[in-house]
């Protein structure tokens, strides 16, 4: 049995996808991009900016369900340019602090919108 996710605080699916999926103890976070969820549009001024939107995003997804950060089993970043790690993850370690989640990160060809990061993510209920 599935559930579909939704928060107002964080932008609405651009595609036919939900912006998380509740299953069998676990959130399933769609890839998030740095999109303002009030004015919908993309927030500019480099991978530092975007990547706080990209996080807050995430984390009003959480919250709708009662979740935090430290809930989060597993990440996926999807970088546009790999150079841009050390600030995104100087960026995330800030969110991840204590006993944070396996993580992949790869460098992609192309994100939507042709922004500089997208996260996914999957948390656990307690």
């Amino acid at each position: 049995m599935k559930t579909v996710v939704s928060s107002d605080r964080a932008p609405q699916a651009i595609g036919p996808y939900s912006q998380a999926i509740k299953a069998n103890g676990f959130l399933f976070v769609s890839g998030q991009i740095p999109l303002d969820p009030i004015t919908g549009q993309i927030v500019y001024g480099g991978i530092e900016a975007q990547t706080h939107q990209v996080l807050a995003n995430l984390q009003a997804i959480l919250e709708k369900e009662g979740l935090g950060f430290d809930n989060v089993v597993k990440t996926t970043v999807f970088l546009k340019n790999m150079d841009d790690f050390a600030v995104m993850n100087k960026i995330y370690s800030q969110h991840f602090v204590e006993e944070p989640p396996a993580r992949a990160c790869v460098q992609a060809a192309k994100l939507p919108r042709d922004v500089y990061v997208e996260i996914e993510l999957i948390a656990v209920y307690p």
